[in-house]
């Protein structure tokens, strides 16, 4: 009768065991498919804030808002990583250096580590206006205009045109790999 006991404890203990495996495994699966997910970063169209090899975690719950990094995906199938800079129903343009939204100059201080002042070329980002670029003179509903923070090499919003909220994958928030390169994303 002993034996029988001590069977019975091991597999009590090894069914409790596998319950708390399959548990953390559904939640790892539902944390990973619609909360956190890992992109790398490919490019050097956001650098400083982002370098070429980065792995950032992506979180899809909160609004998008003015200068979050977002990862989105074209029509084509290509992806992105850029930052947000207008919003739907904003008029966008810049002139010598200078962001305008809505006819309002607007700072962009994650920039300030870009520019380069040694540079024979003063303009960071070349003059342009929503609707030189797209026609439009306002951005339409659900629709949102990306610049790289690597102004001069970037295929963004200036290029392939506004995106759709529907491409928006979700905003990067932190870079885990490499380790050194650990930081939140602002």
């Amino acid at each position: 009768m002993g034996g029988e006991s001590v069977k019975k404890k091991y597999l009590d203990v090894f069914w409790v065991i596998c319950k708390y495996a399959i548990l953390a495994f559904m939640i790892a699966i539902v944390i990973r498919g619609f909360l956190l997910i890992p992109v790398p970063v490919e490019g050097n169209s956001m650098e400083k804030t982002l370098d070429q090899g980065d792995m950032v975690l992506v979180e899809k719950i909160s609004p998008i808002r003015r200068f979050d990094v977002v990862v989105f995906q074209l029509p084509s199938g290509t992806t992105y990583i850029k930052r947000v800079i207008g919003l739907p129903g904003d008029v966008i343009a810049y002139k010598q250096d200078q962001l305008y939204i809505n006819g309002k100059p607007v700072d962009e201080p994650f920039l300030t580590k870009n520019r380069r002042s040694d540079s024979g070329d003063s303009s960071y980002t070349n003059d342009f206006s929503l609707q030189e670029l797209t026609g439009e003179v306002s951005l339409g509903e659900n629709s949102y205009f990306v610049l790289g923070d690597n102004r001069r090499v970037s295929k963004d919003s200036r290029s392939f045109g506004s995106i759709q909220n529907t491409d928006i994958l979700g905003k990067a928030r932190i870079v885990y790999y490499p380790l050194p390169h650990w930081k939140f994303i602002a």
